[in-house]
């Protein structure tokens, strides 16, 4: 914290839980979603091997453009005083 204060920072307090703002909720988990609906697995390890497989196989540009969007979400949520981006 001393650290922090001496840089000159601000340390601001983490925002309420959002939807609108939680990558997971909003980038990762909607394309993994669609590609897993409708599929069977047998074992938790199947589940497991396919997710990785799903996300080893993205590019670096897929997780870059996920996390600039951030910076859009957070000011859509800004101007609608906490209301949901979507």
């Amino acid at each position: 914290m001393a650290k922090i204060h001496e840089l000159g920072f601000e340390l601001l307090p983490p925002p309420p839980y959002s939807p609108d703002l939680a990558p997971s909720d909003y980038f990762l988990f909607s394309d993994l979603k669609r590609m897993l609906a409708g599929k069977k697995f047998s074992s938790n390890e199947e589940v497991i091997a396919e997710t990785e497989a799903y996300f080893e196989a993205k590019d670096k540009s897929y997780y870059k453009n996920g996390i600039e969007k951030l910076e859009g979400r957070y000011n859509q949520c800004i101007t609608l005083e906490g209301n949901y981006v979507e």
